[in-house]
């Protein structure tokens, strides 16, 4: 098995303060940040192909006014000369971005394995390659992300100490409150991080959670790849005693039976390969590493006969092979992970507190950290 994923949020106001504590932490000999590899779009080759060959201004914003994800063909309307070099640029690299968060941290000086360069940005450097990069030459990236409603939660906190005398933190907040798991059920979340869309609010008392668990599946099933995979309807009919839990094959049932027979995340398709395909733990981790991979459907489709064969080894019926890998090739556009959402389902019960026993205070919190979440100021209030 490879290295994990590690993702670090971090208040958005502080997250360059984090980017520069680390900085001098390890000092710039072994710290970097991940670069983006920016390639030519379809627009992008046609506009820069039309600039280079000395086509004004006005007339290039018109050749690529209906471009848009694929390559223009011959009926496109545009110059034979800039049809012919936006082809050959397309998919190439333009330029080197900085990725959102990622950065890495190395024992030896990080220039003896991947040159650096000076970021646009002050007080940054960036190596001069993307995530696969970092990962072929044996690095881990950490990703520091900005979280606004991080910021918010610390904020509420200071307004409830200041207004109340009552000091909290996400670690104090007391748990296990059923009146906030009813507000909750009942739908109650504007404000309420990541259960606050109109999707959400109507799904909640179809779901009714009422443990901490259940708020890691609220975060998890409003997602393409619960969608995708037809997990959304079963998984609220079974939990209302509409349906029965059932599994494609008894070897399923291990890694689907807390979801009630469904998929939701990524680590039940890995266990669903290690259980009932007969993967090792490092080719489930490959298969992971493909979900999460640009061009994923392709290289998860590429182990689609390996899954197949495993489980005729297994004695799985075909009809129940065919499911079970269509579950796992569902997560390949949008899996996500169950860590991650239990994370989340945290902030969820933090915010959720916050708003039933102090529901000024977050309100306001929130209004002071705009823009963020799906809602403006007047709805908000009201």
């Amino acid at each position: 098995a490879g290295p994990p994923d590690i993702d670090l949020d971090l208040e958005s106001g502080r997250r360059e303060e984090v980017i520069q504590y680390v900085y001098t932490r390890y000092g710039r000999l072994h710290a970097a940040q991940v670069a983006n590899m920016i390639t030519y779009r379809p627009r992008l080759a046609v506009r820069d192909a039309a600039r280079v060959l000395g086509y004004p201004e006005a007339q290039t914003r018109e050749m690529t006014r209906h471009i848009h994800h694929s390559p223009p063909g011959p009926d496109a309307g545009l110059p034979g000369d800039v049809r012919d070099l936006a082809a050959q640029l397309h998919t190439l690299p333009r330029h080197l971005g900085v990725h959102s968060g990622g950065m890495v941290l190395t024992r030896q000086p990080i220039g003896e394995i991947m040159p650096v360069e000076w970021a646009t940005a002050e007080g940054r450097s960036v190596l001069q390659g993307d995530k696969d990069d970092v990962a072929a030459a044996g690095l881990v990236k950490i990703d520091l992300l900005g979280l606004g409603m991080l910021s918010a939660l610390h904020t509420a906190c200071d307004l409830i100490h200041a207004y109340h005398g009552v000091r909290h933190d996400l670690a104090s907040i007391p748990q296990d409150d059923p009146d906030v798991y009813a507000m909750i059920a009942r739908g109650d979340t504007i404000g309420v991080f990541q259960v606050e869309s109109r999707a959400q609010i109507s799904t909640l008392p179809q779901l009714r959670p009422t443990k901490f668990e259940d708020l890691a599946v609220a975060a998890s099933i409003i997602r393409p790849g619960p969608i995708q995979a037809g997990s959304k309807h079963p998984l609220l009919r079974r939990r209302r005693g509409e349906e029965a839990v059932t599994y494609p094959h008894p070897l399923a049932k291990a890694a689907l039976e807390p979801t009630l027979g469904v998929a939701l995340w990524q680590e039940q398709a890995m266990q669903l390969a290690i259980d009932c395909a007969g993967f090792s733990p490092g080719e489930a981790d490959r298969l992971r590493k493909a979900m999460a991979a640009k061009h994923a459907p392709e290289k998860v489709a590429a182990m689609r006969d390996r899954l197949l064969t495993g489980m005729a080894g297994r004695g799985i019926p075909p009809a129940a092979a065919e499911k079970i890998v269509s579950m796992i090739e569902a997560f390949s556009d949008y899996g996500f992970p169950q860590s991650h959402a239990q994370s989340m389902a945290g902030l969820i019960y933090a915010s959720a507190w916050i708003k039933h026993h102090h529901p000024a205070a977050l309100i306001a919190a929130i209004m002071a950290h705009q823009p963020m979440g799906f809602y403006d100021t007047q709805t908000l209030i009201g």
